[in-house]
């Protein structure tokens, strides 16, 4: 005999009971007074409110301190990256209060280009690439096309001719698209005609 059927000869059993509890003495059946089972079932349902409201609690407060946890993670991020490109900011500030009359523009260039070079330096370490290559196929996933070009060639149709500002990603992920000029090929009407 498997579970359901004993479990089903047990439920008979308890039925033919209570059928039995209205018989003649001498049945031996108990049957629970009402009072005491509508005692008894309330105890269980506060039981069970009480379970239910520290469980819902206890899921608020694992909520509350995940938000709390990915926010200072969040912050300590950023913290760290300003952190690394504050070196290149002062460097930009020593730049700004150089006095011009006694500085040539070779050197205010060189510097800024050391200047730069440090900051690339630091957002390389942080994952960001540039986008900003010409002659690649237009991708809409990283290039913003802001105006179109004939291309010489058909193969240089829907390709990126000219960047005019670069994009950048972090990881792969896509910060700002690239706005680029796009090559399209059209073929010339009058090309290839003969006069008559």
């Amino acid at each position: 005999m498997d579970d359901k059927e004993k479990r089903r000869e047990a439920a008979e059993e308890s039925e033919r009971a209570a059928e039995d509890a209205g018989a003649p003495q001498g049945s031996g059946a108990l049957i629970e007074p009402p009072e005491e089972a509508v005692a008894r079932l309330e105890r269980e349902l506060g039981d069970l409110k009480d379970k239910y409201l520290r469980l819902a609690a206890e899921y608020d407060n694992f909520r509350k301190r995940a938000l709390k946890e990915r926010t200072e993670a969040w912050e300590k991020a950023q913290g760290d990256l300003v952190l690394r490109l504050v070196d290149a900011l002062d460097d930009l500030a020593r730049f700004a209060h150089v006095d011009p009359a006694q500085t040539d523009a070779k050197t205010i260039h060189d510097g800024v280009d050391l200047v730069e070079r440090k900051v690339w330096k630091e957002l390389e370490a942080a994952g960001v690439t540039r986008v900003d290559q010409s002659g690649v196929p237009f991708d809409p996933n990283l290039h913003e096309a802001v105006t179109t070009r004939p291309a010489d060639h058909p193969g240089k149709d829907h390709t990126v001719g000219a960047v005019l500002q670069p994009g950048y990603q972090m990881r792969g992920a896509l910060i700002r698209p690239a706005r680029v000029v796009v090559l399209q090929w059209m073929e010339d009407e009058g090309r290839g005609k003969r006069e008559e």
